[in-house]
C-alpha cells in the first residue's frame, strides 16, 4: 500500500537527527510513498530536502504549542491527504498531537536520545495519543519503558546508514591545516561540544593515551556551549598542540573518514549514529558504554569502556593506534556491521511500524 507521510522536525542547524529524517523521508520517496517535509524554512534540512526533490512545508513554530503552527499543518494533513504524522523531535511531538488530534490520522514518535521522559503533566499530555514510539536503541526503548510507556507501544528500529555514498579520507595536507603533523597518529571525535557528549572526557582521555602514543593527535569537530571548556582543559593539560577545535565542519565525514580511531567519549547516548560512519569507513572504534553504543559497535568492531573514564577511553584509543593489526581487524568488522544498519533495512523497519499502526485503525 503507498502510504503518505509527513515528517516533522522543528530543529536548528544540522546534526544526526536531521540527517535520519532526510534520509528515510528520500527512501520513501524513491519506493513510491508520499513523503512530505516539514522544517523550518531556510535550515540545513529544508533546504538539503528540496535539493532532493523532496516536498517541503514550512514549520516555524514559536513554540512546541504554537497553535497557529499546528493548524497549518493539519491543512497539509488534509490537502495532502496524509496517513500518518512522524514528529522526529522532542519538540515536535506536541505539534504533531494538536495537528492530529480530531482526525483520524495517527502520529509516531522517532526517539533518538536516551534522556529520562520529564514527569510532568504536560509530558504525558502530549505523548498520551502517540500511535508508537520509534526508540532508536534497546537502550532508549528501556528508558522510554521506565517512564510509564507501555512496552507495546515503544518499538525499536536503529538509525541507518547511507551505504553507497562513497566519501574521501581528509588529505595530510588538509589535517596540516589544523596543525596535525604528518606522520601523527590522529583520533577524531564528531560531537557536539555539549554536555552528554562529555568533549571533555576526550580531551582528558587524549592526555591519557598520549602517555603510551606520545605521536598521538585529537581532532573535535563540531561546535557547542561547551567550547570553551574545552579550550580551557586543553590549555591546563598542555595539550594546545596536540588537541584541536574543527568547529563545525561541512567536510566532518572526510575527516572522520581520515581518523585512526573514531572516538564517541558521551556520558549519554542513544544511539551515536556518527559511529555508524566509522563503521562504514572502516574506522576502528574507541567508545563508551552509554545508551545504544555497544549495540552499534558489537563485540568486535572497536573498544567500549565505562562513561566517564578519561584513562580508560584513553588506554582504549592507544591500544588501537599502537596496534596495527588490530585497528585492521575493528576496521573490516566495521566495514562488514555496517550493512546491518543499511537506510534501506531502517526504512523497511519503519513502514511495519507504519502499516502496524493503520492497520489498528482499521
Amino acid at each position: 500500500m503507498t502510504i503518505n507521510v509527513l515528517h516533522v522536525d522543528t530543529e536548528r542547524g544540522w546534526r544526526g537527527g536531521e540527517r535520519q529524517t532526510l534520509w528515510l523521508a528520500r527512501e520513501l520517496a524513491q519506493r513510491g510513498h508520499g513523503s512530505i517535509v516539514a522544517a523550518r524554512a531556510n535550515e540545513p534540512l529544508a533546504q538539503r530536502a528540496a535539493a532532493e526533490g523532496l516536498e517541503v512545508v514550512p514549520c516555524n513554530p514559536a513554540s512546541e504549542i504554537d497553535v497557529f503552527a499546528a493548524r497549518a499543518l493539519r491543512r497539509v494533513i488534509r490537502a495532502r491527504k496524509i496517513h500518518i504524522l512522524h514528529a522526529h523531535t522532542a519538540h515536535a511531538v506536541a505539534l504533531a498531537a494538536l495537528a492530529t488530534l480530531g482526525t483520524n490520522v495517527p502520529f509516531v514518535v522517532a526517539r533518538r536520545v536516551d534522556f529520562k521522559l520529564r514527569d510532568n503533566f504536560g509530558t504525558r499530555l502530549k505523548y498520551r495519543n502517540a500511535a508508537r514510539f520509534i526508540a532508536v536503541s534497546e537502550a532508549v526503548a528501556r528508558v522510554l519503558e521506565a517512564g510509564g510507556l507501555a512496552a507495546d507501544r515503544v518499538v525499536v528500529v536503529p538509525d541507518g546508514v547511507d551505504v553507497h555514498r562513497r566519501v574521501v579520507p581528509a588529505t595530510r595536507a588538509a589535517l596540516s591545516e589544523f596543525g596535525i603533523p604528518p606522520k601523527a597518529k590522529v583520533a577524531v571525535q564528531v560531537a557536539q561540544l555539549v554536555g552528554h557528549k562529555d568533549p571533555l572526557n576526550f580531551v582528558r582521555a587524549i592526555a591519557s593515551a598520549r602517555m603510551s602514543a606520545p605521536d598521538l593527535h585529537g581532532l573535535l569537530v563540531g561546535d557547542g556551549p561547551l567550547r570553551s571548556d574545552a579550550e580551557r582543559v586543553i590549555r591546563e593539560l598542555q595539550l594546545e598542540d596536540a588537541v584541536h577545535l574543527a568547529g563545525y565542519r561541512t567536510d566532518a565525514d572526510a575527516l572522520l573518514a581520515a581518523a585512526d580511531v573514531a572516538v564517541l567519549s558521551s556520558r549519554e547516548e542513544g544511539m551515536g549514529s556518527v559511529l555508524l560512519d566509522a563503521l562504514l569507513f572502516g574506522r576502528p572504534i574507541a567508545a563508551t558504554r552509554a545508551g545504544g553504543i555497544p549495540e552499534v559497535v558489537g563485540d568486535e568492531c572497536g573498544v567500549i569502556v565505562p562513561i566517564e573514564n578519561p584513562t580508560a577511553l584513553g588506554d582504549a584509543i592507544a591500544r588501537i593506534v599502537t596496534d596495527a593489526e588490530l585497528a585492521a581487524r575493528f576496521g573490516a568488522c566495521g566495514r562488514a556491521r555496517a550493512a546491518l544498519f543499511s537506510v534501506e533495512r531502517m526504512t523497511d523497519r519503519t513502514i511495519e511500524v507504519y502499516e502496524s499502526v493503520l492497520n489498528a485503525r482499521r
